[in-house]
């Protein structure tokens, strides 16, 4: 198997270790807006790079990863369906809804195969805690809490294109709480904060966000956010059910201290950023990706789940803007007559 790999910054160079070192992946292809980069890790990895896209489809590949700059992805996944292409993508497909629905229906046209990166869904606590809610563990579940809290605030000029914090940082939160619940989500209301550094006022954006959601059953959810947790990389889910409680992210490198006399310690190492947290989660999806393209298994993750938590982030950025609750049904989930 050949797999073109469409982007080597950060989580590209993950993705294609990951898949240089795979015994069903023959070679890849790689190639990135900053030639050099692509060369320099094709170089290390044994692989070959080429000078641009075009190649990519041109010399013949048998899949596509796609880990470009989030403007780019909406084109490459339409491409890559005209071509026939099984597509492994990071979120989000585009930063607005036209724009996902429109490489949603090439794909579905094409019938070819879209799997979205959202690891959470190959991590093992929150796979143990879906587990726990189908497995009736957990009783009736009635609190969902999420949280997503980087420790430190990515660069300026990266906010404006980020697509905000509900797009960008909540999105994963939105999506395993479908994925681990079994629920949808039908209304929300949302508040964000900008008092932290000017930078998130100058992009329009909020340094700390906030949600409600009602859940399909009556459960309720909060998702809460923050660009500026000093402790470290928090990342957890706590579900309450009226038979027990479980909680995804506890553990000895959880970037909280008690204040209580007999708590815990605090972590030694705490978690510094995603990548090292849910590293084996992203080795995991994109083995699950090779085998949807030798078709072993179905799509774990298909561009309708990737559609189903951006109208959530959608909402919750016009609950935001407008200060009020906002019903689900009130965001499109399929493009309009001509568009």
């Amino acid at each position: 198997m050949r797999i073109g790999v469409i982007g080597t910054g950060r989580i590209g160079t993950i993705h294609a270790n990951t898949l240089s070192r795979h015994r069903e992946v023959g070679s890849l292809i790689l190639t990135d807006a900053e030639p050099a980069r692509a060369q320099e890790l094709a170089h290390r990895l044994g692989e070959t790079a080429a000078p641009g896209m075009d190649e990519i489809f041109r010399w013949g590949v048998d899949a596509v990863v796609i880990t470009t700059a989030t403007s780019a992805h909406a084109e490459l996944i339409g491409r890559a369906a005209r071509s026939g292409l099984p597509v492994f993508c990071e979120k989000p497909i585009a930063l607005d809804l036209p724009g996902t629905l429109q490489a949603l229906a090439e794909v579905e046209t094409a019938g070819t195969v879209l799997q979205m990166g959202f690891q959470r869904r190959f991590d093992v606590g929150y796979a143990g805690a879906r587990d726990a809610v189908r497995s009736g563990r957990l009783g009736r579940l009635h609190t969902v809490r999420a949280t997503t809290c980087d420790q430190s605030p990515p660069p300026p000029e990266w906010l404006p294109l980020s697509g905000g914090l509900f797009r960008d940082t909540l999105i994963h939160d939105f999506d395993v709480l479908r994925w681990v619940t079994g629920r949808e989500v039908v209304e929300v209301y949302a508040t964000g904060s900008d008092a932290g550094p000017a930078m998130f006022r100058e992009a329009g954006d909020v340094d700390t966000g906030a949600a409600v959601l009602t859940l399909d059953d009556g459960t309720l959810a909060t998702a809460t956010a923050s660009r500026l947790n000093g402790a470290g990389y928090d990342v957890r889910m706590e579900l309450a059910g009226e038979s027990d409680t479980v909680v995804v992210g506890l553990d000895d490198r959880t970037p909280v201290a008690s204040t209580e006399p007999s708590g815990p310690p605090p972590a030694d190492k705490p978690w510094t950023g995603f990548l090292e947290r849910f590293g084996p989660a992203y080795e995991a999806e994109l083995c699950a990706f090779v085998e949807v393209v030798r078709g072993e298994r179905p799509n774990p993750c298909d561009g309708r789940e990737a559609l189903h938590a951006l109208r959530i982030a959608e909402a919750c950025e016009a609950s935001r803007r407008e200060h009020r609750p906002v019903r689900l049904t009130e965001i499109p989930d399929r493009l309009r007559p001509g568009g």
